[in-house]
């Protein structure tokens, strides 16, 4: 008896077999793309309470030296978030089993890649100029 797999859609072998599993993961994907959401809420939040400190409490140069800081500060969790949302994005495309998925998934992560390194160019600058 020839069985044929077909590993696009709902009907696939791992949604068969495993649909607890499969769920469970979808549960976990969701749940690490909000983490990676409140992660970037808390460095924007972080980042504006420290940008108004440094303006109202800073003279000029102190004022642009704390700012990058914060810059510095806000750029580390925009990183975090971004390996979130690609670990999470990894799950789902992992569980879906369709090509379409993983090219989107590796479209996704290139972007992500590509504004990571420039981030953290830009952060290693800042860092530079603060030394």
């Amino acid at each position: 008896m020839d069985s044929v797999i077909e590993f696009n859609g709902p009907d696939n072998l791992l949604h068969e077999n495993l649909e607890g599993l499969v769920i469970a993961l979808e549960w976990v994907a969701a749940i690490v793309y909000l983490f990676a959401i409140v992660v970037m809420l808390i460095g924007t939040v972080r980042f504006f309470i420290g940008f108004v400190r440094a303006e109202i409490s800073r003279e000029s140069r102190e004022r642009v030296r704390w700012i990058n800081l914060e810059r510095v500060e806000l750029g580390r969790y925009i990183l975090a978030g971004l390996e979130l949302f690609i670990v999470s994005d990894i799950i789902h495309t992992v569980l879906s089993l369709a090509l379409t998925d993983l090219l989107f998934l590796g479209l996704l992560v290139s972007i992500r890649a590509v504004i990571s390194f420039f981030l953290d160019r830009e952060i290693a600058e800042i860092r530079k100029e603060l030394s």
